[in-house]
């Protein structure tokens, strides 16, 4: 599942890439209140989010290595 998920960050533009990074940071903000205030009824969905921000991250730094080397 994740070679797809991968797959599909690929084939975005860094545009939207940099949209769906902030939508995820966004989100992550979200939940730390949540956390914070004990409202939280999804704790996992923490984890998820840091680590598809991790997947962006990656894929960007891929597009921005291979754009410098062309």
């Amino acid at each position: 599942m994740a070679n797809k998920v991968a797959q599909d960050l690929r084939t975005k533009t860094p545009d939207q890439l940099k949209e769906q990074l902030l939508q995820l940071r966004r989100e992550h903000f979200n939940l730390r209140f949540q956390r914070a205030n004990g409202q939280l009824e999804n704790t996992d969905r923490m984890r998820q989010v840091r680590r598809e921000i991790a997947k962006v991250k990656t894929i960007m730094g891929e597009k921005t290595r291979a754009a410098a080397s062309a």
